[in-house]
């Protein structure tokens, strides 16, 4: 029985550690394109065109610095969370949920990449949510 019990811990942890891992170069990779993204916005309002009417209007210069500091964060984050940093996990699950509220407020200007961006916040918070080292221990 604890034979049992310890194979089904080790299969959860190949799963778990997998969407950490994940999570991680997902975090570190949507940080880089943020602060890219940020750096278009931010050198020429024109590069970005918004797409009908939309109630929240943000000035894109604004919006690029945003970016830019958001994926600076995310890229750290998405660094402590590859190391295994506890404090890593709630950054990046706060990160994702508050990129998920601006993803939203961006979806006039790209909004295919706001939806995928969206997505992909709620796997990064599943994945970092779920992740206890602790429980998943051999």
């Amino acid at each position: 029985m604890a034979q049992q019990v310890h194979a089904t811990k080790l299969a959860n942890s190949g799963w778990v550690s997998g969407g950490i891992v994940f999570a991680g170069v997902l975090m570190l990779v949507n940080g880089i394109l943020a602060i890219l993204q940020g750096i278009s916005a931010i050198a020429a309002d024109d590069v970005w065109a918004r797409v009908g009417a939309y109630v929240y209007k943000i000035n894109l210069t604004g919006w690029g610095w945003i970016l830019v500091v958001l994926g600076v964060v995310a890229v750290i984050a998405g660094v402590g969370i590859l190391k295994g940093f506890e404090w890593a996990r709630a950054v990046g699950i706060a990160l994702a949920s508050l990129s998920m509220v601006l993803q939203f407020l961006f979806l006039p200007y790209a909004p295919i990449w706001s939806i995928i961006m969206i997505a992909i916040d709620m796997f990064v918070i599943w994945a970092l949510a779920v992740y206890h080292p602790e429980k998943y221990a051999a």
